[in-house]
């Protein structure tokens, strides 16, 4: 995978990838940014949203179950001294459907353990959270795969 930036002035620049689409990214204001674009944090932290969220998708759709709707929140906590990683990442995943708790904690710790690229690229904790149809469920123990052979 190759991606390409142009420096546009300033503290903005334009990244383009094999997807062909475009991402501006920029600095805040008071780092000599102009406000055109996400700061790339901003860009790691929907990067590990996007690829959690199809991970689990698909899996919940392999798995023969009703998913209606699903919204991840990410909140990531930094180290205060250079570089300022991640150390910390909660994702609270939001979702409604047909789902059983077992199914959507299985779904989550597949994504988190196995398949997502995202969240194997960073060095923090990973923190999730499960909120379905409305209801906090804690961590459930999932013994078994829950996918079809």
């Amino acid at each position: 995978m190759k991606v390409t930036s142009k420096w546009l002035g300033q503290r903005h620049f334009q990244a383009d990838g094999p997807s062909g689409n475009t991402v501006y990214m920029d600095a805040r204001r008071e780092e000599g940014g102009t406000g055109q674009g996400n700061r790339p944090m901003e860009l790691l932290l929907m990067g590990i949203v996007g690829c959690t969220g199809i991970d689990i998708a698909m899996i919940l759709e392999r798995m023969r179950l009703k998913l209606e709707g699903m919204e991840i929140d990410a909140s990531g906590i930094r180290r205060d001294e250079y570089p300022q990683a991640f150390t910390e990442i909660h994702l609270t995943y939001r979702l409604t459907g047909e789902v059983p708790p077992a199914k959507a904690w299985r779904a989550i710790r597949l994504s988190e353990e196995k398949y997502c690229s995202a969240i194997g690229s960073v060095n923090a904790n990973v923190i999730p959270h499960l909120i379905l149809n409305g209801t906090e469920v804690p961590p459930l123990d999932v013994v078994q795969d829950g996918l079809p052979d």
